[in-house]
């Protein structure tokens, strides 16, 4: 039954699109980048290598997952028998190890063509994959000879759940792949998010894929990011620090099943809530092509800029449910 709770925005804005982050004079522009997936500024050329996107297993068992809390980005989606899995990508803090990863599923090529680089996954059926290597992403896949060195088994978790990668090592084998692109807007700092400008101040965002997946964001002044729960309980890393976001971006989005498999439909448009800041705006995500990446557009019809900071997808079905709810008053 779907269940949305419909954010009213503050004053409309009336400005045009403006600049992503920079450095305030010509001297420091000069010494600094800016992260392309997360809108931080660093110092020049560190990030000019490529990103790694894993697919990501999110089975009770495969938990505490390992570098989650490392992301730049992290998509959620909807596979078999109404579980999720994560489509990870690393860019601005690469760590040693990375995982478990799984199997790759028919929307992922959608979501990862527009970062180029590298895709990390277990396998998958050959039609999937066949779909994933006709990207402009390197394959690397478990139990292939480029990927004796870098993938392993772990004895912590019982199989099909211990697949790990050493995301350094990989990525120091294809220094040839190009840095991302920019995929979001951002502004300048929190305060001059879109969001924060215009948005409803929101202290809790709960999310529904399906009866067993769904969880809860609830955000968090003193970190200034909203701390993720699912199925009731804290979700964690394998250091057991809270699992947390900058900006939350909700999609909803048409899921279609062929032979039992479910399809996020990547390639299209619909409704869309980004949360930073402790409150949420309202907005329109647009995805033209594989290779397209998500533009969103606020109700005044001007691009939502995100907080500079990490960013997790929930890729909620149509079938599903979200709702935001407001600090309580006292």
């Amino acid at each position: 039954m779907l269940s949305v709770a419909m954010l009213a925005g503050c004053a409309a804005g009336t400005e045009g699109p403006q600049p992503s982050p920079s450095a305030t004079s010509p001297r420091e522009a000069a010494q600094t980048d800016v992260a392309p997936l997360r809108g931080l500024v660093v110092p020049k050329g560190t990030l000019e290598h490529a990103s790694i996107a894993a697919k990501i297993d999110n089975h009770p068992l495969a938990r505490p997952q390992i570098a989650l809390d490392r992301t730049d980005l992290v998509f959620e989606e909807l596979v078999e028998g109404g579980m999720t899995r994560y489509v990870a990508v690393w860019h601005s803090d690469i760590p040693d190890v990375l995982g478990p990863v799984r199997s790759i599923r028919p929307m992922d090529p959608d979501i990862i063509s527009p970062f180029g680089g590298i895709v990390a996954y277990s396998g998958g059926q050959d039609r999937f994959v066949a779909l994933m290597r006709q990207t402009p992403v390197y394959n690397a896949i478990h139990g292939q000879p480029d990927t004796e060195a870098t993938f392993y088994r772990s004895d912590a978790k019982p199989a099909p759940h211990n697949v790990h990668v050493k995301a350094t090592e990989l990525l120091a084998e294809h220094t040839d792949l190009a840095a991302p692109r920019k995929q979001f807007n951002f502004a300048a700092d929190l305060p001059s998010s879109t969001a924060v400008r215009l948005g409803t101040r929101t202290a809790v965002v709960n999310y529904r894929f399906s009866d067993y997946s769904f969880g809860t964001w609830n955000w968090d002044a003193p970190t200034s990011a909203f701390l993720r729960s699912q199925q009731g309980a804290p979700d964690v890393d394998a250091n057991g620090a809270r699992l947390s976001a900058t900006n939350l971006i909700v999609l909803r989005v048409p899921v279609t099943v062929a032979l039992d498999i479910p399809k996020t439909e990547m390639i299209g448009s619909g409704e869309a809530w980004v949360s930073s800041g402790g409150a949420t705006v309202r907005a329109t995500w647009t995805k033209k092509s594989a290779a397209s990446t998500i533009a969103l557009i606020d109700d005044n019809g001007v691009a939502v800029k995100l907080a500079p900071g990490n960013s997790w997808i929930e890729l909620i079905p149509l079938a599903g449910s979200v709702e935001h709810t407001a600090p309580t008053a006292g």
